[in-house]
């Protein structure tokens, strides 16, 4: 364990398995269940909101289906798990290399088939919980008629209806948007060509609306959920 590491020495790694067929959601559980004792399966979802929302988030290592129901983007999906100090594993049925190309740049740490062998998808997991990058070069054809991650879309997906709209403002909302992504705010900042101080306004004012209306958002991964919730990772 390294110092920046936060879990306790010889504490398993808190995993979590995202794909939106619960059969598969559930035969991945009992395999790491079974197969590798280092891992403590968190998190079961069949949803990007249902992964973002359970209180077993964040985790450790997240192993991500490609393909999901939603219009968020794959690249939103692997930033957001990053920024909230999650490694992720993408496992996909569609191996094609402009996919490929998208996880790894958005910082996947492996993009493994659905045909992987169960013993080396258990492998290529714990790899990645130690730190290391994986790039397997099995690779499998796509499918004719497949498609490609939906990562386009007319809009946001608002999943979240019903909940008390914090009512954020243009600049308020772009600076959720990009510290919801993994980046500091700092580094806010200098993307909105505002100062440190102002980047840091910003974001208080949308912890502070964000509690008014009852919905806590004082920790980086509370912040992300809420930004998951009103559709403003894209």
């Amino acid at each position: 364990m390294t110092s920046s590491d936060p879990r306790p020495e010889g504490a398993p790694f808190r995993l979590a398995i995202l794909d939106d067929h619960g059969l598969i959601v559930d035969s991945l559980a009992t395999m790491f269940s079974e197969q590798s004792p280092e891992f403590d399966v968190a998190v079961r979802a069949t949803t990007w909101i249902g992964l973002i929302r359970d209180p077993g988030f964040p985790v450790d290592v997240v192993l991500m289906d490609l393909q999901l129901g939603d219009t968020v983007s794959i690249e939103s999906r692997i930033r957001a798990c990053r920024a909230a100090g999650a490694k992720v594993v993408v496992v996909t049925a569609l191996d094609d290399e402009e996919s490929r190309d998208r996880a790894l740049e958005a910082g996947a740490a492996a993009f493994i088939p659905k045909t992987t062998p169960a013993d080396e998808l258990v492998e290529v997991a714990r790899k990645v919980a130690r730190g290391e990058r994986v790039r397997p070069s099995r690779r499998v054809p796509v499918l004719a008629g497949g498609q490609a991650d939906v990562a386009a879309s007319d809009g946001p997906d608002r999943t979240a209806a019903g909940l008390a709209n914090a009512r954020l403002s243009p600049a308020e909302e772009r600076a959720l948007r990009l510290y919801a992504q993994g980046l500091s705010t700092l580094e806010v900042g200098r993307r909105m060509d505002v100062g440190y101080e102002t980047a840091k306004t910003y974001l208080r004012r949308v912890r502070e609306k964000y509690a008014k209306v009852g919905r806590p958002a004082s920790r980086k991964s509370d912040l992300i959920r809420r930004a998951a919730e009103d559709g403003l990772l894209e």
